[in-house]
């Protein structure tokens, strides 16, 4: 597991949810879609909650751990 996927889901499972804003500010991780993407295929239940952008036109993406399938 690489660096950043480790910081995520460290963040997710203590009961924490992150947007790509917040991934950019606390680890420097730039394509959190992608490490997402990752820890799901690695069989995390990770759920998109889509939100609508309080600055600008459009929505952008927040996760929230579910659990591990097993």
């Amino acid at each position: 597991m690489h660096n950043h996927q480790i910081k995520v889901l460290n963040h997710l499972d203590n009961g924490n949810t992150l947007t790509q804003a917040e991934a950019i500010k606390l680890f420097k991780c730039y394509r959190l879609s992608a490490v997402i993407n990752r820890l799901r295929s690695g069989g995390y239940d990770i759920k998109t909650h889509y939100e609508k952008n309080t600055l600008s036109n459009g929505n952008h993406a927040r996760y929230e751990l579910r659990g591990k399938q097993s």
